[in-house]
């Protein structure tokens, strides 16, 4: 365990939240100091999280929580509701994706958004402190107090700012996930109840949780972190709030707000369940393979980019709760790694949907042909980015699902199934870009690029991935501890 001696985590978490709550301050100055203002404090959060995540790397505490924070009490009447944070290796990977994505997110509004920017800016801050509480909380209502917190500003992201059906998009994202998040909450306080003396508190709760129990609030999670991940039948919110949202928030939602639901199975179910998820992992993973394949085969009917890079993203979410529960350190290293890439691999896709939208008016990929002659610099993203999402061998994507179809393999060789995920996976990758770069352009084709200054911002995203392919310690080095502790909770060697 590291201790700086340094609220390093509160910082984190209220640094983006006080800044928002500021931007109107800043508003007379106009709209160009608003973004200035809102990219330097999350430049600040981002060398915030740099730093966090080199000091327990170095230190290869990935698998102990460090900077910890409380408990500091926060309902007297009600003792183990505390204050308490703190970071894992887990954490650490969500806390720097996080900041990395909102940087981005910020550079790529510039000429995305145009109206209400003030409240724009001030809602992603928001939302950036929210998801930072969320990575880090290690008492259970201050977890739900941010989880809930997360959806306020992305109810009004897809509701203001985004398409025609905005708002029947947003009142469905919000409906699904609240009523997912009672769910969790009814878990919350049925292990409250069952433990002594009562506490929320993670630290406090774990390995005293009966085994009756565990079942129940297995079933209570898989609902309310189902809906987040999502898994099918869940799923149904996404692709409306993907195709309503503008593009910078689907970078969010995909980014990070799936991963909420999968950091969720990770950190309460196998760190808190590790009983009945070791005893009923074969549902978990049943359910997993059915997600991946409904995601990839759905994919493939989609005309609609960003709704066929949506079902993607239900497809490789389907990765990481495999891999979560194979109950083995490649698969469960696998998910956290999967996390990992996936974040920045679908970010780079939605956040050129968005671009591809703007000079052409459309997201059909039979409208948008011949971009190779049209679009260059466009046509190069999208390759690279597909390249990424597909999961080749020259981005880290590969190593992710590599390790988790190992992991599936070893749980149960008649899951070797799950090796034609990818290869659906690919084939819809491919037919995408034969329709819209290797095609010959239509009278209907864009006749603009994107800039330099936009393709630059773009290829950002894919840093990671080449950097973690070819040092992949920079994400295992953080999380293989955690894995190992968390597969001798679950009665692996």
């Amino acid at each position: 365990m590291v201790d700086i001696g340094f609220p390093i985590i509160s910082l984190i978490i209220f640094l983006p939240i006080v800044g928002g709550l500021l931007v109107a301050l800043v508003a007379r100055a106009g709209i160009r100091v608003i973004k200035i203002y809102t990219l330097g404090i999350a430049l600040a959060e981002m060398l915030l999280a740099t730093v966090a995540y080199a000091i327990i790397l170095a230190n290869r505490a990935g698998g102990s929580y460090n900077f910890v924070e409380g408990p500091f009490p926060w309902i007297p009447a009600f003792p183990g509701v505390d204050y308490l944070v703190g970071f894992d290796g887990l954490s650490a990977i969500l806390i720097f994706i996080s900041s990395f994505l909102t940087v981005l997110v910020i550079l790529g509004s510039r000429d995305l958004i145009k109206e209400r920017q003030m409240l724009y800016y001030s809602l992603i801050l928001i939302f950036e402190g929210s998801i930072m509480g969320v990575f880090s909380s290690l008492n259970m209502i201050i977890f739900y107090v941010f989880w809930d917190l997360v959806l306020i500003p992305m109810f009004f992201f897809i509701g203001i700012w985004g398409g025609p059906r905005r708002r029947y998009a947003a009142i469905k994202f919000f409906l699904f996930t609240f009523i997912g998040s009672v769910f969790m909450l009814l878990a919350f306080i049925l292990i409250y109840l069952s433990v002594t003396p009562h506490s929320f508190n993670i630290t406090e709760v774990a390995g005293h949780i009966p085994f009756s129990l565990q079942v129940i609030a297995s079933v209570l999670f898989f609902i309310g972190f189902g809906v987040k991940l999502p898994v099918f039948p869940f799923h149904t919110w996404l692709a409306d709030a993907h195709v309503e949202a503008p593009a910078p928030i689907s970078v969010f939602l995909a980014g990070l707000l799936l991963k909420m639901g999968a950091y969720g199975f990770i950190r309460f179910n196998l760190g808190l369940l590790p009983e009945a998820s070791a005893q009923y992992a074969w549902i978990f993973i049943s359910v997993a393979i059915i997600t991946m394949f409904y995601g990839a085969i759905v994919a493939l009917k989609q005309t609609d980019l960003k709704r066929m890079i949506a079902m993607t993203s239900i497809n490789h979410m389907g990765f990481v709760l495999l891999g979560a529960f194979t109950g083995g350190i490649f698969g469960i290293s696998g998910a956290m790694f999967q996390m990992f890439n996936h974040a920045v691999a679908i970010g780079i896709m939605f956040m050129l949907s968005g671009y591809l939208h703007k000079i052409s008016g459309t997201r059909d990929v039979n409208v948008l042909k011949g971009l190779k002659f049209t679009s260059p610099r466009a046509a190069t993203v999208l390759v690279l980015g597909s390249m990424a999402a597909m999961g080749l061998p020259i981005f880290s994507l590969f190593l992710s699902e590599f390790m988790v179809i190992v992991g599936a393999i070893q749980f149960d060789p008649r899951f070797a199934v799950v090796v034609g995920i990818p290869v659906i996976t690919v084939s819809y990758f491919l037919w995408m870009m034969r329709k819209t770069v290797m095609s010959t352009p239509s009278a209907e084709t864009p006749r603009q690029d994107i800039s330099r200054f936009v393709s630059f911002t773009l290829l950002l995203y894919l840093v990671p991935l080449v950097l973690t392919l070819i040092a992949p310690w920079l994400v295992l080095g953080m999380v293989d501890s955690l894995s190992q502790a968390l597969v001798n909770l679950m009665g692996g060697g």
